[in-house]
């Protein structure tokens, strides 16, 4: 882990940082170790990118935590977004979509195709097995 200078702190390739002042020290060191985890998990590639973390100021909203998440590992870059009613409940929801989408990129694949619509030539059984 190493430290950018104002505060953010990058998880080896992944920038973890907070977009409100309403977040506190412990949320975002309790972000950091969740998302080492996922880039530390065995078989995971180089993974760069930023998480971003914040809370809504208008504390009456049932899910005022809010995350983005977008990472490049490999070819594919993986954006994951997570809303909750509290911090480490986020950093959890966070984590689990995070992995699982990574998960499919170190699988192979994203587990989706983009296939051309016919009327730019693509086929209706383009992409299925």
């Amino acid at each position: 882990m190493t430290h950018t200078g104002n505060g953010d702190q990058d998880t080896d390739g992944v920038l973890v940082r907070a977009r409100s002042g309403d977040v506190s020290a412990e949320i975002l060191a309790y972000a950091r170790d969740r998302i080492r985890a996922v880039v530390d998990s065995p078989g995971m590639p180089a993974l760069t990118g930023e998480v971003r973390i914040e809370r809504a100021a208008a504390h009456r909203a049932e899910q005022p935590w809010r995350a983005v998440a977008e990472v490049r590992a490999e070819h594919a870059v993986v954006v994951v977004h997570a809303r909750e009613a509290t911090g480490r409940e986020l950093t959890d929801r966070l984590q689990a979509r995070l992995r699982e989408q990574l998960g499919r990129v170190a699988r192979g694949g994203t587990g989706r195709r983009a296939v051309a619509p016919k009327w730019r030539g693509g086929s209706s059984t383009a992409g299925r097995h």
